[in-house]
């Protein structure tokens, strides 16, 4: 694997010789962060054609699948094209190397020859940061805590959980260049991406996408997966090219004989919450089941329902049957909420 003579992290140039001998240092780091990004490089600049990586877990158990290093390359390629990234722009590191969304920063660091900067993967990124970088991925948490900053990126590419409609407002005025993306593991991050003031996604190039049965989304991407990808993803398809996210097919719920996706009951909640929230369903012997509002707050049930009652977006089947409060969601290793085991610990308790 050739590594770009322009790339450099930290600020320091390597050849592969001298990459791989920081890498190992890196390895060896307390810091579990700093270790993960060592081991990636090792194993990235490994002679393999392969490597083994975790989905993150977000619906449902982790688990590992293999990825060509070709593969990533081509990934890495898609997004240099997209976003006009060259040798010598300048980028951020500020999610785990565990996961696809850190490893493929890396990965086009070191393919496209950037500048690559690393800091410790917290809520709050930008706290310590001094420079202006040309691009950087963030979830919406990260986000959510940087809003001041942002002047320090020029592009930002959002992924990890849906952007919060509260907050795609707060971005619309943002001086960076914010684009919500569309992936997974599976795709080697993503592979369609949409400006935070549109709301449909395009497919990145030599990227097909049509629905199954279920309207479902089928992804076909010769240049990163072998195979075609079946998602759980309901969309509407505008055209082979553009679709909009509806929600997960695995989270509708069926109320009454009525389909809910919670996805956009969320969306429909967010002129009422600022605090973090989710909608669930629970059996119910007269509905099948029943819409759960789960809510991160010390606010009185009471003082929730106000709030819903108020709520002109809401349709009738769509406001909750039954309100659970919590101070703090249960989260996923790469931070995401993780609905199943927070409905579970507030139905135990």
């Amino acid at each position: 694997m050739l590594i770009h003579p322009k790339f450099k992290l930290n600020g320091q140039s390597y050849s592969k010789k001298e990459l791989i001998a920081h890498a190992t240092d890196l390895s060896l780091k307390d810091q579990a962060f700093e270790k993960s990004i060592g081991k990636f490089i090792l194993d990235f600049l490994s002679e393999s054609s392969t490597l083994s990586v975790f989905t993150s877990g977000s619906t449902g158990t982790p688990k590992k699948i293999i990825l060509k290093k070709a593969q990533m390359v081509n990934s890495a390629m898609a997004t240099a094209s997209f976003f006009d990234l060259k040798e010598g722009h300048t980028a951020l590191l500020c999610l785990p190397a565990e996961f696809i969304a850190g490893k493929m920063m890396i990965v086009r660091a070191l393919v496209i020859g950037l500048a690559l900067d690393y800091v410790a993967p917290n809520v709050y990124p930008l706290k310590n940061v001094e420079r202006t970088y040309d691009f950087c991925a963030m979830v919406p948490m990260q986000i959510q805590n940087s809003l001041a900053e942002l002047k320090k990126l020029k592009i930002l590419i959002i992924g990890g959980a849906p952007l919060p409609n509260n907050l795609k407002e707060q971005l619309l005025d943002a001086p960076t260049r914010c684009f919500e993306t569309y992936g997974m593991t599976e795709t080697i991050t993503h592979i369609a991406i949409k400006p935070i003031q549109v709301d449909y996604f395009e497919a990145l190039p030599h990227v097909d996408i049509f629905l199954d049965e279920r309207d479902c989304l089928v992804i076909d991407a010769p240049q990163i997966a072998d195979d075609k990808i079946v998602t759980n993803d309901m969309v509407e398809l505008i055209d082979r090219k553009r679709f909009k996210w509806l929600g997960r097919y695995d989270n509708i719920i069926n109320s009454g004989g009525i389909k809910l996706i919670p996805e956009i009951i969320e969306a429909k909640l967010a002129k009422s919450f600022k605090e973090r929230y989710f909608v669930y369903g629970t059996p119910d012997e007269q509905l099948g089941e029943k819409l759960v509002l789960v809510i991160e707050s010390k606010l009185s049930v009471q003082e929730i329902q106000k709030k819903l009652a108020i709520n002109a977006k809401l349709k009738r089947f769509e406001k909750p049957k039954t309100i659970l409060t919590t101070p703090k969601f249960i989260l996923t290793d790469s931070g995401k909420v993780d609905r199943h085991k927070t409905m579970a610990s507030l139905i135990k308790n």
